[in-house]
């Protein structure tokens, strides 16, 4: 019986190497260690504090919105949305995305990401003033962060401003203030430094407190820490 089982096992191995891409994965946990790079990239990038698999209460559903990470800086909240989708994408007129995989002739269609990352920003504004945390206009923010080196635009023009592709993902710098500037605003100009410190302050305890998805194990966590 045993040896039947190591022989599937093989055999599964053998076809898996053969017939798929080399990078498909389980897709959770894929799709979960490519949140973490990212955040973990991000808290480097910008000297901010990444909030990783928030599940933040839906006043309206009265259900919980998963959203992949929120960024705090001195200045600044964003919500960033991680698609770690691999082939060659389309940008239908409705903003939804058509995602083929290379070399399987197969499509994927995906809701329109940006307005999904936006409607996660209303929610986690709506929880914040819940929370009595009234942010100045313009405060938060939103994109969506492609990290798959196997992603592939058909026409990039089509592309909102809030899509960050592999490749401007990969060209970010912490130096490069020309990129900070096309997303990430800087320093908080609506008012005084002892506003700024309170809100910053608010919003990193609230964040902390807040619920995060089941599906992110300890493990999970452990290996995030472990990156500083």
């Amino acid at each position: 019986m045993w040896v039947q089982i190591l022989c599937g096992l093989v055999i599964y191995k053998i076809c898996k190497k053969l017939f798929y891409d080399d990078d498909v994965l389980d897709v959770e946990t894929s799709d979960s260690n490519a949140i973490f790079s990212v955040a973990a990239r991000l808290e480097k990038l910008y000297k901010g504090k990444a909030y990783v698999g928030l599940r933040i209460p839906d006043p309206d559903t009265g259900s919980r919105q998963n959203i992949d990470i929120v960024l705090i800086t001195k200045g600044e909240a964003v919500v960033i949305s991680v698609k770690n989708l691999s082939g060659f994408v389309t940008v239908n007129a409705d903003g939804s995305w058509v995602c083929e995989a290379v070399g399987r002739h197969r499509s994927a269609a995906h809701p329109d990401p940006v307005a999904d990352a936006k409607k996660q920003a209303s929610i986690l504004e709506s929880y914040l003033e819940q929370r009595e945390v009234a942010l100045p206009e313009g405060y938060l923010s939103y994109k969506v962060i492609i990290p798959n080196p196997k992603f592939r635009v058909i026409n990039a023009s089509y592309f909102p401003p809030e899509v960050i592709s592999y490749d401007q993902w990969m060209l970010m710098k912490s130096e490069n203030k020309s990129m900070l500037s096309g997303w990430i605003k800087g320093a908080f100009r609506g008012g005084k430094k002892e506003m700024q410190e309170s809100i910053h302050q608010q919003l990193n305890f609230i964040l902390s407190t807040a619920p995060i998805w089941d599906r992110f194990d300890s493990t999970f966590a452990i290996n995030f820490s472990m990156l500083w």
